[in-house]
């Protein structure tokens, strides 16, 4: 464990504290380490034993102690070291309170989980030189202990009865599958081990095939021992636990029932702008009629290097047209890739942060599915909040004042709703500047913020089991189950069958994170209206925009409080 009480701790303001933390989470988790840029981290992976996930706690435990002396300090008052303090807090509580209900013991997802984060962190992990991939080497050696004590937190939580839901365990089983090299898709850790040079070719062959063995184990073990034991029981988790995910992915205590009606009423608002933009493609039609014919006779991209490219180049416009107008950006920052993603994950399309050095720069990923035919009216929207002007702004610029700020603020305390609420309002003031050209783009923009309040009411509805209203299209009255949730999701969506899958499964292993996006972006149009309102005439929206993305992560309690001061 290591030791954060330094001679000098009785001294620490707040940011000092919580850069401390950093260090000494880096030290134990060093896929944070590799998403930060810490060289040191690139030849090592966390343990996700019960002993490992303690050690965290602790080391959380022991911050919050600090920062309580900390906030005492003259000068612990300021803004910056106020935000910080505010964060660092809401983030370790947060972060405990998951811990103390041992969720860790039923981590199983299609998403999110120490199985996916060791996938993932390979593709970030520098590979440039021989040096770089001798690292890379030790870190495939130590995927065989990382996946043992992901194994050892499950069969814990088997024995004290504290299951994974069994939908997303059979998804995990199937993906686990994909990952081995079983699914007419050659095995991930040695066709990655592959790109390496010829000088290491025995080492890392020899590690990435101990690495696929590993996985293959633990998919053995899943679906022998783990899915017949999960078989059978609950696939939401009620009010409490749902409470608890909820103030750990939104940085806020919500009042769900709000929330939930909230969802329904954007519900309705979107369906009538839908219907409006429907009517221009295909007359008379329903909105998701006139998605399925943009699927055949919309505009499209033909061939996954060409999306790829042609993802980049939206990017780039964005940015030349943005910088200068409505937003200032250093030349660091506007430096973005468009990727594919790996196969055998989750339908969603992603992000990854730059290092802190910028020499990894910002990544979007746009996950193919086996598809080489791209529609474009759910690409357009969905780059603007993946990249430019959604998470690749904000969690760049973060990076880019972390001297500011902190390393804590900038690249680790982040609050999934505050980063995804303010893609989605990415999104939107895309829409206000007239950056979609056409009924096309529009109405696939509609089509994801529909989905966004679909989530709200599908996720808060069905872990809660509330009922639907008698004002809804669909089965009013009735009490939500998972059923219902898929039904009306695909119903709602103008996506495909697997995506609506992966969606509904993602939900009920990461409950309350999906109505983060919709909430979240309600906050940040709350402050700015705020903020509007507060400056009159005078109202500077490119510097609101700049001081906004400068002011690091924070939770939605304190959120529309900061923008609104701006």
């Amino acid at each position: 464990m290591p030791e954060i009480l330094h001679n000098d701790s009785a001294h620490r303001l707040p940011r000092q504290v919580a850069d401390a933390y950093v260090d000494d989470l880096v030290a134990l988790d060093p896929i944070v380490g590799t998403y930060l840029g810490v060289a040191a981290s690139s030849g090592r992976l966390p343990d996700f034993s019960p002993a490992g996930r303690a050690a965290v706690a602790e080391l959380a435990r022991r911050t919050l102690a600090l920062l309580d002396a900390a906030e005492r300090l003259p000068g612990a008052d300021s803004d910056v070291e106020r935000r910080c303090g505010r964060l660092l807090r809401e983030r370790l509580t947060a972060e405990l309170a998951v811990h103390a209900a041992d969720e860790d013991l039923r981590a199983v997802s299609n998403i999110h989980s120490p199985v996916h984060s060791v996938r993932e962190v390979f593709p970030v992990t520098p590979a440039e030189t021989d040096e770089d991939w001798a690292a890379i080497t030790e870190r495939l050696r130590a995927v065989p202990a990382a996946i043992a004590g992901y194994r050892e937190c499950l069969a814990l939580g088997l024995e004290r009865s504290l299951h994974g839901a069994p939908r997303p365990t059979a998804t995990f089983i199937e993906q686990l599958t994909t990952w081995i090299g079983e699914d007419d898709e050659p095995a991930f850790f040695e066709a990655f081990a592959s790109r390496g040079p010829d000088t290491l070719r025995a080492d890392l062959d020899e590690a990435a095939v101990g690495a696929t063995a590993s996985l293959l184990a633990l998919r053995d073990w899943m679906r022998d021992v783990y899915a017949p034991a999960v078989a059978g029981g609950p696939e939401t988790v009620g009010r409490e636990r749902y409470a608890r995910w909820s103030r750990y992915f939104n940085g806020t205590d919500l009042d769900l029932d709000e929330a939930y009606a909230y969802g329904w009423s954007e519900y309705h608002r979107l369906l009538a702008e839908m219907k409006t933009e429907a009517d221009k493609i295909l007359p008379g039609s329903n909105p998701w009629d006139a998605l399925r014919h943009l699927d055949e006779h919309g505009t499209h991209i033909e061939g996954v290097e060409e999306v790829r490219a042609w993802l980049q180049g939206l990017m780039d416009e964005a940015i030349e047209n943005l910088d200068g107008t409505h937003f200032d950006l250093a030349e660091r920052v506007k430096r973005v890739e468009s990727m594919i993603a790996p196969p055998g994950g989750a339908a969603a399309p992603y992000y990854t942060n730059p290092s802190e050095d910028f020499s990894r720069p910002g990544r979007t990923w746009l996950p193919t599915m086996g598809q080489t035919r791209f529609p474009v009216y759910d690409l357009v929207s969905t780059w603007y909040h993946e990249g430019v002007p959604g998470h690749h702004l904000q969690l760049a610029q973060w990076t880019h004042v972390a001297d500011r700020l902190s390393r804590y603020q900038a690249g680790v305390g982040l609050v999934s709703a505050n980063a995804e609420g303010w893609a989605l309002y990415a999104e939107r003031l895309m829409d206000e500047l007239g950056y979609l050209k056409d009924a096309e783009q529009r109405l696939g923009y509609l089509d994801c913020q529909m989905m966004r309040a679909a989530r709200v009411i599908v996720d808060i509805g069905m872990h809660l089991g509330l009922e639907i209203p008698a004002d809804s299209p669909f089965h009013p009255g009735e009490t939500w189950t998972v059923d219902l949730a898929q039904e009306f999701f695909g119903l709602h969506s103008g996506r495909p069958a697997d995506f609506v899958e992966s969606e509904l499964t993602r939900y009920l292993s990461m409950p309350g994170q999906a109505i983060g996006y919709k909430l979240g972006e309600r906050a940040w149009l709350l402050g700015r209206d705020n903020a509007r309102a507060a400056h009159g005439d005078s109202f500077d929206l490119k510097a609101w925009h700049m001081a906004a993305l400068s002011q690091g992560s924070l939770g939605l309690d304190d959120l529309v409080d900061e923008l609104s001061k701006l």
